[in-house]
């Protein structure tokens, strides 16, 4: 790979095979880098395009950016906004055309990503308003056609893009480029494909109030750019980027168009890399170091590869897929086998809490103390028992002590329809309440671009309250170890979220020092559709920092779950849970207290299927896993790792 494709400039500062992970294989046909965290890798995008506008300022030029929306670049225009701030970076001869718009859409819809722009970028920084450029979505659909000719003219009285970045969908899009779009098309009204739409429906609070509709920047025009850097987060991607970068090209996966483009590098975060052949079999491509997690992976893979359980592997399976390395250092595969076969082995464990006066030198779990205090941080109201409610359940009859803590309300899923139908319910039982008939007049006079009341915001998270200490008392969990937080970064009214503070991280601080946990669970599901799961996390890392030298730390393990989104695979499970037939009910039915969260998920994300459904078929599957690799049979299995801090 040639240098001069990671940079604009040859005189860029930092370059991308500098700062992130970067290995030229023969499986790859677009240039990547992967990052440790989003974060970071933003960081350095962002200081590229700042690069790239200050030499355009010393040449007295204009700087010519495309640019786009959605979560991916919000970190990269706060950096931008930092260093217009701090370091006097001016955008005095920034151009901008933005890739896209739904259609028909307002510019004062807090959907419109005309508001997205001006609320991440355009309103902080010195940028002219003539020199701001974005699809109108509110051009009649007679003006369209000539709307989306002038824009592309635009473009090319500016001599083109200088830099284009781009996020990447589900379906393989680009802009809002969807399957079908031709190699040389240019900006027009599209048709959304069914799982954008998907996609989109937790900001719209619903995918009925999705538009079908949008204009987008042609892929020809986006070709054209002579600089394009695709940002790509988390593990939700990582089947699609895998077909883009290793993939043939075909407009059913856009994308792959940029394989023709030779100033292109896509930057993703290690989720999202997961599916890289480098990443996830590097074995195939180079001589590995093989520590025993890549061992462990290794053989999980070519077990279920050639659908034999662990045991049943011979010297030949491991020299015909490419593991004689392996094999060299391990002497046999019938000795590599034993070894990695016990070693998921003693994942397995029906006491998640550690099984009291027994030898746990094998065992997950420490057997001391024999009663353990344990929090279990829920980020919405209803993850612990939809991502762990048998081993919920296995720790409460075990004899713990066992806290739940909701990390916030989880008061923007409540519908309006469920929110108005206990107000009513209410103001029929006390009709002197004036609350609950404001309640109710908000609620039938309430539009799309309205936020809900502080009020209606307060009845949804009751709601929500109500629910969960309905489902912890059905587990057998006293309501004074019930905690709800309600963290201040979650309570905007709207789908977007603020950012951690100082008064959040107190929060998780005043409850662990409280408690002086011995176990703590916490949702390590990062493929939450609306960031929720991860800004916890953070909160949780960020608590265990400040308080990793108290003295009652150093014995308190974490463990994190997942579940509600995805599931941890094999090769990285730490402790296996199992659980009976009657368990699988019983958790079944304390997803089901969650009555508000039923029949019609307003954050479904990209399954269709409920929570309870869809956590009983990951559990099952689990089990069938384990079971396939030559382990024990069980009906189910919730796993954990453990995080080291």
């Amino acid at each position: 790979m040639i240098q001069e494709q990671v940079n604009y400039q040859e005189n860029e500062k930092i370059t991308f095979k500098e700062a992130g992970k970067f290995e030229d294989t023969r499986y790859e046909k677009i240039h990547n880098v992967i990052f440790n965290s989003s974060l970071e890798a933003s960081k350095i995008v962002a200081q590229e395009i700042a690069n790239l506008i200050q030499l355009k300022q010393e040449l007295n030029e204009p700087c010519v950016l495309g640019l786009a929306t959605g979560s991916s670049p919000i970190k990269v225009y706060e950096e931008l906004v930092r260093l217009h701030k701090e370091e006097g970076l001016s955008f005095a001869n920034v151009v901008t055309f933005n890739l896209d718009e739904y259609y028909p859409m307002d510019k004062s819809n807090i959907q419109s990503y005309f508001y997205f722009m001006h609320e991440h970028l355009f309103n902080h920084v010195d940028i002219k308003p003539e020199n701001i450029n974005i699809p109108d979505g509110t051009v009649s659909a007679n003006e369209l056609r000539q709307f989306c000719v002038d824009y592309e003219m635009k473009i090319k009285s500016y001599g083109g893009l200088d830099f284009q970045l781009l996020g990447i969908g589900r379906t393989g899009h680009i802009g809002f480029n969807e399957p079908g779009s031709h190699l040389n098309s240019g900006t027009r009204s599209i048709t959304l494909d069914h799982i954008t739409r998907v996609d989109a429906a937790s900001a719209f609070l619903g995918i009925d109030n999705v538009p079908r509709k949008a204009i987008t920047m042609g892929i020809g025009t986006i070709k054209n750019a002579k600089r394009i850097v695709l940002l790509a987060w988390g593990n939700n991607k990582a089947e699609i980027l895998q077909k883009a970068i290793e993939g043939e090209i075909t407009s059913n996966i856009p994308a792959t168009y940029l394989q023709e483009h030779n100033n292109t590098t896509f930057v993703l975060d290690s989720e999202a890399s997961l599916e890289l052949t480098r990443v996830k079999t590097p074995w195939l491509v180079t001589s590995c170091v093989w520590d025993e997690e890549l061992k462990l992976k290794a053989v999980v893979w070519l077990s279920e590869l050639t659908n034999k359980p662990i045991l049943k592997l011979t010297d030949k399976d491991y020299n015909d897929h490419g593991m004689s390395g392996l094999l060299t250092e391990e002497g046999t595969a019938y000795d590599l086998n034993i070894k990695m076969f016990n070693k998921l082995q003693q994942t397995i464990t029906g006491w998640p809490g550690g099984k009291p006066n027994e030898d746990d030198k094998y065992r997950p779990e420490r057997s001391t103390p024999a009663k353990k205090r344990v929090i279990i941080f829920s980020p919405h109201p209803d993850d612990d028992v939809i991502s762990m409610g048998g081993t919920f359940d296995r720790l409460v009859e075990q004899g713990h002590e066992v806290h739940v803590a909701y990390q916030t309300s989880g008061n923007i899923a409540v519908s309006d329809e469920e929110a108005l139908k206990f107000a009513e319910v209410a103001s029929t039982i006390n009709p002197n309440a004036s609350e609950f008939k404001n309640i109710i007049e908000f609620f039938k006079n309430k539009s799309k671009n309205d936020i809900d009341s502080v009020e209606a915001r307060k009845l949804k998270g009751l709601i929500r309250r109500s629910e969960s200490v309905a489902a912890t008392r059905y587990v057998g969990v006293p309501d004074e170890n019930v905690h709800f937080l309600d963290l201040p970064f979650y309570e905007t009214g709207t789908v977007k979220k603020g950012n951690l503070t100082e008064v959040d991280i107190k929060i998780m601080c005043d409850l662990i020092e409280e408690i002086k946990p011995h176990q703590i669970y916490a949702a390590g599901d990062l493929a939450d559709p609306h960031g929720t799961h991860k800004v916890c996390l953070d909160s949780l890392f960020d608590a265990l920092k400040v308080l990793k030298k108290e003295p009652y730390m150093n014995d308190c393990w974490v463990w994190l779950y997942r579940g509600a989104w995805h599931e941890w695979e094999p090769y990285q499970i730490e402790m296996a849970v199992p659980m009976s037939p009657d368990q699988v009910l019983k958790k079944r039915h304390a997803i089901f207290f969650h009555q508000s969260q039923k029949d019609g998920v307003m954050f479904q994300g990209d399954d269709s299927r409920e929570f309870w459904v869809r956590a009983e078929d990951r559990n099952r599957l689990t089990a069938t896993k384990f079971n396939n690799l030559g382990l024990a049979e069980y009906a189910a299995i919730e796993a954990f790792k453990r995080y080291f801090f």
